[in-house]
C-alpha cells in the first residue's frame, strides 16, 4: 500500500540526520537552511519479530516485512503559508503525504544553528503549526463560499458545506484540524476531499541528547502540549550511528545507552498505527511475509492486497492466529487442535492473523 508519511520541521533540526538513520541513505544532511529542497522518499521495514518464528516454522528461505514510507520534505519557516523560503514547494509535498511526522529541536548544541536563534520545542511547534493552519484557511476562503453557492442552488449537499465551515471555525481558533475536530464535533471524514493538511494525522518526534531522554518531566510536558498525537522522544545523531552496526552491537550499544528499543524502531510502529494500518502474515517454504492493510478490513479485502484476483475469486480464508500457530508448531498440528478457522467474505482481519486464502481464477 502505497501510503506515506511526510517528515517536516524548521531547518536544522535534524530532519535529514532523522531521514538518512531511517533509511541508510546518503541525503544531504547540511548545516544550513533548505539543504533538502527535492523530497527524498525512503522505505523502512517495520520490526516484527513475529516473522523469524514463521521462518523457523516453515523453513522459509525469505523474510519480508511491512514497510512504512517517509518522505524527508525540505525545511519549513515562518511565512511559508505566503511563498517564504520554499513554502509553496512545502506545501504542495506535504499535501501529497498521508501523515505528517513533524521533527522538533529539544537540544542545545552552538555549533548548530537555530533558524530563530534559540532553541524553544513550543515556538517550533507552533511556528510549523500556524504555517499549515494559514494554507488550509486559504482553502477554505475559497472553498466555503462555492459551497455556500451550490447549496443554494441543491448542487451541494448541505452536510459538506457544514463540515467546511465547522473546520473554518477550529482553523480561526488557531488549532490545527488533527487536534481540535473531536471537540467541535467534527468527522475528518467528511473533510477528505477538500485535502486539508492539518486534517492528517500527526506524529511528533523530539530531536534530544542523553540529557533530554532522561529528562522524563519534560517528555511527560510535551507530551501533552502535542495529544492528541503520539510523541517519541530519540537523539537522531545516535540512531544514525545505531543503523551502521551488526544487529548484536546495535542492541548492546542499546543497552549501554539504557534503552530497550531503537527510537527508529519506535517511530516505524507509531507511524504504522498512525496511519490506520494493521499486518497479517502468510508463511511457507519460499517467504514468511506480513502484507499490510487498513484496520476494518475483510478477508477478501485483504486478498486483495496479494493480487486483485485474490479478492474477486474470494472463496472463504483459513486463519489461524499467531499466537495458536506458535502453540501448535505447525498448521497440521494446529488444525488437529481445531485451532484453524474458515472464515467468509464478512470475516474482519485481525493484526496478526496467519492466513491462507483460497479463490477462484
Amino acid at each position: 500500500m502505497a501510503l506515506t508519511i511526510g517528515i517536516v520541521g524548521l531547518p536544522n533540526v535534524g530532519k535529514s540526520t532523522l531521514f538518512n538513520a531511517l533509511t541508510r541513505a546518503q541525503v544531504l544532511a547540511a548545516n544550513y537552511p533548505f539543504a533538502t529542497i527535492e523530497p527524498n522518499v525512503g522505505v523502512v521495514p517495520l520490526p516484527d519479530p513475529r516473522l523469524d518464528t514463521l521462518a523457523e516454522i516453515f523453513g522459509s528461505e525469505k523474510i519480508l516485512p511491512a514497510t512504512v514510507s517517509f518522505v524527508d520534505i525540505a525545511g519549513i519557516v515562518k511565512g511559508a503559508s505566503e511563498g517564504e523560503g520554499l513554502g509553496n514547494k512545502f506545501l504542495a509535498n506535504i499535501r501529497e503525504a498521508d501523515a505528517i511526522c513533524q521533527v522538533t529541536r529539544a537540544f542545545a548544541d552552538p555549533d548548530v544553528v537555530h533558524v530563530d536563534g534559540r532553541v524553544s520545542p513550543k515556538d517550533d511547534i507552533e511556528t510549523i503549526n500556524t504555517e499549515l493552519v494559514l494554507a488550509d484557511l486559504q482553502t477554505l476562503e475559497k472553498v466555503v463560499p462555492r459551497l455556500e453557492k451550490e447549496v443554494r442552488i441543491k448542487k451541494a449537499d448541505p452536510a459538506e458545506l457544514a463540515a467546511a465551515q465547522a473546520a473554518q471555525a477550529v482553523l480561526e481558533s488557531g488549532q490545527t484540524l488533527f487536534q481540535g475536530a473531536k471537540a467541535a464535533g467534527l468527522d475528518l471524514a467528511d473533510l477528505a476531499s477538500l485535502q486539508l493538511m492539518t486534517a492528517k494525522p500527526f506524529i511528533y518526534v523530539f530531536n534530544t541528547d542523553d540529557a533530554g531522554l532522561a529528562d522524563t518531566a519534560m517528555q511527560d510536558e510535551l507530551r501533552a502540549f502535542v495529544a492528541p498525537a503520539d510523541a517519541i522522544f530519540l537523539d537522531a545523531k545516535f540512531e544514525s550511528d545505531l543503523v551502521e552496526l551488526e544487529p548484536d552491537e546495535a542492541k548492546e550499544m542499546l543497552a549501554e545507552n539504557g534503552q530497550e528499543e531503537a527510537g527508529l524502531d519506535q517511530l516505524a510502529r507509531v507511524g504504522f498505527h498512525t496511519l490506520g494500518l494493521q499486518t497479517y502474515l502468510t508463511a511457507g517454504p519460499k517467504e514468511s511475509r506480513a502484507w499490510t492493510i487498513h484496520q476494518g478490513w475483510t478477508a477478501p479485502q485483504a486478498a486483495g492486497v496479494i493480487h486483485t484476483d485474490f479478492q474477486k475469486g474470494f472463496i472463504k480464508a483459513e486463519v489461524i492466529s499467531f499466537d495458536d500457530l506458535v502453540e501448535a508448531g505447525s498448521v497440521a498440528a494446529a488444525r488437529s487442535a481445531g485451532k484453524a478457522r474458515i472464515e467468509g467474505k464478512e470475516y474482519v482481519m485481525a493484526d496478526g492473523d496467519v492466513v491462507e486464502f483460497r479463490f477462484n481464477v
